[in-house]
């Protein structure tokens, strides 16, 4: 995705089924399982740069000392310098501890790990908004700690829930209310049932309402922990468990290369259910949640997970090859003046099957392929410029570009990019380097659909003005002399959001229901067009039928399609729409 999109978070849960003595033995160290965790957040780096969080829960704790330990960091490099602070808490290297010293002087030696890294979709960049959070109790089977990959629409209807129980929230953020609530919840059935209570039905009265998407992971003060999914699945969850070790994690090759499993033994986490792993190690899986038809999210697969997992692998170049005929024919199948290259290098795994279809339909006809990797982005650009003149012409340059790729004036220059949100980094950095190049010709081929509408179960496009397929249908509009139908949708959206949030539909959807997608990819490029671009210009998307077709298990594609997996995705669409139409410059929940 060229545009900087903020998305996701990564959560991993880790708890040991043996004595520290155990890893001792057999692996030389106290600090098995802070290690491991520490792999297990670093394998996902991707999914979070705002803030990382470590906590580390020991069994049977001395009364005087805590339960826990915890480490956040918010700094640049976040997770580098969680765990260089944690790290310096741990004997020099050449030392190891007896079991006994290392649980007596060594906060991060313990049986149970939760670690968290965090994109802020909100702009709260504090440590209070890192997780894990805490809910303490001077009692360890009431202290709670929780992390997780969430983003709930019905916050203030939590936040009412727990007026009407007498507290007094001190937040309105969704990850203090979720872990509140599931406090309170705790805390009632303990009040009620002491040490007989079910773990799993507690999350059952906690989540059951809950209207939005979660992978939640929890350890309590007394050793028991626990991990929750939604029902319909939106955030994705893994586990793997053995006789040392049960672990969840967000992603499942970052539990193969911490602990050397294969793909068949790392699970998905059952959306719905509770994995409930008590003070003594046993393992257990509980229905939890009321049954939701499944909705993956689909963007898992084009563009946040890391495509080493073998299966995101296979479907992505799979989006890949479904391309090529739309690619072909922007061309009219000039291979021997057509380059192929791809951009950010995210893509670059989807490319692999646009360039193996492309080379065998080449060989057949006697042609052959010329492909190269035309841009390479900055990591490290940086701009001291005020002047938002001269800040635009040097923010081009945050790509490099390769010449003598490019032959000028003859050439065609195709390139894939994951998906295209608001287009800023194409229109304003990527095209101008493109044409500086002098191609006949630029063509832009999206692995994905256009993005229509707004997200609010992870990804930060919670606003209509952010999409420039949006931006581009309203241009349809005018053009056409329809604007009139927009301000009926706006009518529609203003009326429905007064009514139950169960009956709402999604009024944003006549709009796009105007045009065919290649009137509306022929506004969008339009759009994208920089001023004074000499080269021709078009962009290439992929159907939502060739979609469902590569990634037939993730049918979570809202913002493809408008179809919400869960009754608050309607709302805020509906609000996205009034937001828009008002001029108002605020998130849609």
């Amino acid at each position: 995705m060229s545009d900087p999109v903020k998305h996701e978070c990564a959560v991993s849960m880790l708890r040991l089924r043996r004595g520290i003595d155990y890893y001792i033995r057999k692996y030389g160290s106290p600090f098995y399982g802070c290690q491991h965790l520490a792999l297990l957040l670093e394998k996902q780096h991707n999914r979070g740069q705002d803030g990382a969080g470590i906590a580390c829960v020991r069994l049977n704790p001395e009364p005087g000392e805590p339960c826990y330990a915890l480490e956040k960091s918010n700094r640049n490099m976040p997770l580098a310098d969680l765990l260089e602070r944690i790290g310096r808490t741990m004997p020099p290297p050449g030392e190891t501890p007896t079991a006994e010293e290392a649980l007596r002087t060594c906060p991060f030696c313990g049986e149970l790990y939760l670690g968290h890294l965090r994109y802020g979709t909100f702009g709260r960049q504090g440590l209070d908004a890192c997780h894990p959070f805490v809910r303490a109790n001077s009692c360890l089977n009431r202290t709670l700690l929780l992390a997780g990959n969430f983003n709930l629409t019905d916050t203030r209807e939590i936040f009412a829930r727990l007026l009407a129980t007498g507290h007094h929230p001190a937040s309105r953020a969704d990850g203090y209310l979720i872990l509140q609530l599931i406090g309170h919840c705790l805390e009632k059935a303990l009040d009620e049932k002491q040490h007989n209570f079910d773990l799993a039905e507690v999350l059952r009265h906690a989540c059951g309402e809950f209207d939005g998407a979660f992978t939640l992971c929890g350890l309590l003060g007394d050793g028991t922990s626990f991990a929750i999914r939604d029902a319909a699945g939106i955030r994705p969850g893994y586990y793997y468990f053995d006789d040392e070790v049960a672990v969840v994690s967000s992603e499942r090759p970052a539990i193969q290369a911490a602990f050397d499993c294969t793909t068949a033994e790392v699970c998905e986490l059952p959306p719905g259910e509770a994995m409930v792993i008590d003070r003594d190690g046993k393992v257990e899986f509980r229905p939890c949640l009321p049954p939701k038809p499944l909705r993956r999210c689909v963007f898992e697969r084009i563009y946040f997970s890391r495509p080493n997992d073998a299966e995101i692998h296979r479907e992505r170049r799979a989006l890949g090859r479904k391309l090529v005929p739309a690619v072909l024919k922007e061309v009219d199948g000039d291979f021997a003046n057509t380059l192929f290259s791809y951009i950010p290098n995210t893509a670059q795994v989807s490319f692999h099957g646009l360039l193996d279809t492309l080379n065998r339909i080449a060989c057949d006809a006697g042609h052959t392929v010329r492909f190269g990797q035309i841009a390479v982005k900055d990591a490290k650009f940086r701009t001291f410029i005020a002047d938002a003149a001269s800040r635009r012409e040097f923010y081009m340059h945050i790509y490099d570009v390769t010449y003598g790729l490019v032959r000028p004036g003859s050439d065609t220059l195709v390139a894939l990019d994951d998906s295209i949100v608001r287009g800023n980094t194409l229109k304003n950095a990527i095209l101008p380097i493109f044409d500086r190049l002098d191609p006949k010709k630029i063509v832009i081929a999206s692995a994905a659909p256009p993005i229509r509408y707004p997200d609010c179960y992870g990804i930060d496009m919670a606003s209509l003005k952010e999409l420039v397929a949006f931006e581009a249908a309203v241009d349809l509009l005018r053009e056409r002399g329809r604007f009139g139908l927009l301000e009926r949708c706006y009518e529609n959206a203003k009326r429905e959001l007064e009514g139950p949030v169960e009956a709402m539909t999604n009024c944003v959807r006549p709009v796009y229901d105007e045009f065919s997608d290649a009137e509306l990819s022929a506004a969008i490029a339009r759009r994208l067009r920089p001023d004074n671009m000499r080269a021709e210009f078009a962009v290439v998307f992929q159907s939502c039928a060739d979609l469902a077709e590569c990634c037939p298990e993730h049918t979570g594609d809202w913002y493809f399609t408008g179809n919400y997996p869960t009754p608050g995705g309607f709302r805020v669409v509906n609000r996205a729409l009034v937001n828009y139409m008002e001029h108002i410059d605020a998130r849609a929940y």
